[in-house]
């Protein structure tokens, strides 16, 4: 049966510009090109067909696909981050940062976004807020590996794929319980994906009516004091 938009899938891929993979799901392809990361969690993503939970480029091919699919696809820059806007690169005086700028390092302005430094010259800063593979044309490999119907496992994909994290969810009826691990509403991340999660897991997972965010929190347990010899 060929996939079709609105089906969640497991997809592995592989995303490169050039001979140099920028990403990736598969640990040991990471390795290999030097950007594997030990907080990452590798294996095929659960995603919604035709929702850009990947590239447009890579969005739009997977539709008539079937379960077991493998290809290639060349992404164009309108498909993928766009072309460079030479207007998104500004100047700042140096006092605007907080820390001291140096070539590279990304930084975020409340008005502007995140960006990049690209050059300092002499009381000026030079941010470009391109994003870093703007105007650049992709490759990805892929292999579509299974349907994945079971609202369960689509409302975990949903959370992996924002959250970046695995989290313990138990379905009661049409309730999906989610409990949340210790701390983490101080991670950044989570804050600014969560109400996107919960928003996607009502309008694209069918038989889920309620979800519930659990936090709980032990006591910690006291030590006991040693025997004094």
């Amino acid at each position: 049966m060929a996939i079709k938009e609105g089906d969640f899938i497991r997809l592995s891929y592989t995303g490169s510009v050039g001979d140099r993979v920028f990403d990736t799901t598969r640990e040991d392809e990471a390795k290999t090109a030097g950007i594997h990361s030990a907080n990452a969690i590798y294996g095929p993503v659960t995603v919604c067909v035709g929702q850009k939970h990947v590239i447009l480029g890579l969005d739009e091919e997977l539709v008539g696909k079937k379960t077991g699919a493998e290809g290639t696809v060349t992404v164009p820059p309108e498909k993928a981050f766009g072309e460079r806007d030479m207007k998104k690169i500004q100047s700042f005086p140096k006092n605007k940062f907080s820390e001291k700028p140096v070539r590279g390092m990304p930084v975020r302005l409340e008005e502007q976004g995140e960006g990049t430094v690209v050059d300092v010259i002499g009381n000026r800063v030079i941010v470009d807020f391109n994003a870093p593979l703007a105007g650049q044309t992709l490759t990805y490999s892929y292999k579509i590996e299974e349907l994945v119907k079971e609202p369960l496992d689509q409302l975990r994909g949903l959370i992996r794929l924002y959250s970046g994290r695995e989290m313990e969810i138990v379905m009661d009826g049409s309730k999906a319980v989610v409990t949340l691990p210790p701390g983490i509403n101080y991670d950044r991340r989570w804050l600014l994906w969560r109400g996107r999660i919960i928003h996607e897991g009502f309008e694209f997972i069918r038989g889920i009516s309620e979800i519930v965010l659990v936090e709980s929190y032990k006591k910690p347990e006291k030590k006991e004091a040693k025997a004094e010899e």
